[in-house]
């Protein structure tokens, strides 16, 4: 039961007797107003719903949608309302931020290896996940920098941000070069559902037969384990979520689709950054054990992976965001079909990838240490185009995993209209 729910209840038991009817009901009206801050979106929330008897059923919400028509400003516009310095790139700034990830990530590493061993059987039982969830975090702020690298946000100097990016990376197993080129495809064609790389959502008509299926508690925990864990290497290898091509693609295949043939050196040299990384990690296995590489280094990966899915799915995947078919998107429309979210402190562990993503979309080529300051100065020119949700993040994936099935458009509205949004009813 809702919070709304709750104290709706609890005031019509004490009111009962001395407020008419009428007010009774605007004063339901203001308790599920108030409540509905408790998942915020934009500037709507999540709003009550009233029946068509006219009563408020506190148990039901439906999510303000963000607009969907062509926005009255202009990309010229939201550029020039953002200070000139948020686009200045500087190399001792943007290392600052590495060096500073990699030191604490030493540290977690010296204590581990150094203490842990020392401790209790029971008590390293705990610390060994504590340090995974912890170096997982920071090594995921070393992701986002080689992010940005990819994005030429971290110098003025391309070769630089690629070597940067490719190191990296690499040591996270990401082929770099790979990710960057169908990563800046994703930006070019985000809320596209026909050229949008990662995460495009399928219609009604093209989910496989066991959908409905996992549409409950325990089939969507498990979409979620399976997600979290396997998603990014799937993607990876597979192109598992991504967009569907006429043959297999894959980011480590040169010649794959995803990639054209100005491209496919430099996936070879993806390849052989991720190759020595995994060569390393063999001798280090070999010298002290496979148990302890995958306590050093295998448990925080693990939740590096899931961090990246995780944030890049609660980007893209909300009720209120809009897609578009081939008919009606374009990209200005489409970069603001994102939500920023709130991951609590590890906003700034993240680089604010999380709580900036709607400026990034739109200036991709900014460095993060200015987003912040970016987005306050859009949102007032942005208004209703901005999208944001506070939403504790472990909720608002099983809230969308549970909301967010499959796209289509609004029954009743012309079937040119190429807009469509998300949507878990089954027959």
């Amino acid at each position: 039961m809702q919070l709304s729910s709750i104290y709706t209840a609890l005031i019509d038991c004490q009111f009962a007797k001395v407020i008419p009817n009428q007010q009774r009901k605007k004063k339901k009206l203001l308790v599920g107003f108030l409540f509905s801050g408790s998942e915020t979106m934009g500037a709507g929330g999540r709003m009550s719903s009233p029946s068509s008897h006219g009563k408020v059923e506190p148990d039901r919400h439906v999510q303000k949608r963000a607009p969907d028509a062509k926005p009255p400003f202009t990309l010229g516009e939201l550029k020039k309302a953002i200070p000139p310095h948020c686009f200045r790139r500087s190399v001792l700034r943007s290392f600052s931020y590495v060096v500073y990830d990699l030191i604490i990530a030493s540290l977690l590493y010296h204590v581990a290896t150094t203490y842990f061993h020392l401790l209790p059987r029971p008590l390293s039982y705990v610390a060994w996940p504590i340090y995974w969830a912890v170096q997982g975090c920071v090594l995921t702020g070393v992701w986002v920098l080689a992010h940005e690298c990819g994005h030429h946000a971290f110098s003025d100097y391309q070769l630089l941000d690629d070597i940067v990016g490719l190191v990296l990376h690499s040591c996270l197993l990401v082929p770099y070069f790979s990710w960057k080129h169908s990563h800046r495809r994703h930006h070019s064609n985000t809320g596209s559902l026909d050229r949008d790389e990662v995460f495009v959502p399928k219609q009604k008509s093209s989910l496989s037969w066991f959908s409905k299926y996992l549409n409950n508690p325990p089939g969507r925990l498990l979409t979620i384990t399976i997600t979290l864990t396997l998603g990014w290497p799937l993607y990876l290898a597979c192109n598992v979520s991504g967009r569907p091509y006429d043959r297999f693609a894959c980011h480590y295949d040169p010649y794959g689709p995803i990639f054209n043939d100005r491209e496919r050196a430099e996936i070879y040299i993806s390849d052989a950054g991720v190759l020595a990384v995994i060569f390393g990690l063999y001798r280090l296995a070999a010298a002290r054990g496979l148990a302890w590489v995958l306590c050093v280094y295998g448990g925080p990966l693990l939740v590096v992976n899931s961090f990246l899915v995780l944030i890049t799915y609660l980007q893209h995947t909300h009720v209120a965001l809009p897609h578009y078919d081939s008919s009606e998107w374009d990209w200005f429309r489409g970069a603001l079909a994102t939500v920023d979210r709130d991951y609590g402190i590890l906003n700034k562990v993240f680089h604010n990838i999380t709580d900036t993503h709607v400026a990034h979309h739109l200036f991709s080529t900014m460095p993060h240490y200015h987003a912040m300051e970016a987005t306050r100065a859009i949102k007032p020119l942005l208004g209703e185009y901005y999208q944001s949700d506070d939403t504790p993040f472990y909720r608002a994936i099983w809230r969308e995993g549970k909301e967010c099935v499959y796209v289509q458009q609004d029954e009743g509205k012309p079937k040119n209209k190429g807009v469509y949004w998300y949507s878990n009813k089954f027959d």
